[in-house]
């Protein structure tokens, strides 16, 4: 779904894992993508995470997901 928001699609990255019982997805973006991926007042990044949540809530597992700019991310 985020490669559908962004101009630079090469650039995303799905990292995965696993702090204090939850999954985390840390989703980073090229640093012009972010907040096309947050939209406005956070709108579109609350609509991936609920999608990602009910998604992995029939597994019973506990997900996070976080967008970075790859700039941001040091891991």
């Amino acid at each position: 779904m985020v490669l559908a928001l962004v101009d630079e699609p090469s650039q995303v990255k799905v990292i995965s894992s696993v702090r204090d019982e939850y999954d985390v997805l840390t989703v980073l973006v090229a640093e012009g993508d972010v907040g096309r991926v947050v939209g406005k007042e956070g709108r579109i990044v609350n609509a991936l995470r609920t999608v990602v949540k009910a998604g992995a809530a029939k597994s019973q597992q506990r997900v996070s997901v976080e967008v970075l700019s790859i700039s941001e991310y040091a891991g």
